[in-house]
């Protein structure tokens, strides 16, 4: 369940917080004066986050090749990406 905090209860109730996150799997919105600033949530939903966005860049450069006549070479593209 998605719960909303204000900054000042979440810094008196931190350790209290991060255990409900952690162990009850809750999830807490911050706010300071009504307005969202950041979300506290279970590493499993982060991970999970991570993983969709992982995969819609995938499907996004798939996309884009398949849009694209043009070929890069491996080396052209670890020089382009810095790597």
């Amino acid at each position: 369940m998605l719960r909303k905090i204000s900054t000042a209860d979440a810094r008196k109730k931190l350790a209290n917080i991060v255990n409900r996150v952690a162990f009850g799997k809750d999830a807490f919105v911050i706010t300071r004066r009504g307005e969202a600033l950041a979300a506290l949530v279970p590493i499993e939903d982060l991970k999970l986050i991570q993983e969709m966005e992982d995969r819609m860049d995938v499907n996004d450069a798939w996309h884009a090749r398949a849009e694209s006549e043009e070929t890069v070479s491996w080396e052209e593209l670890k020089k382009e990406l810095g790597l």
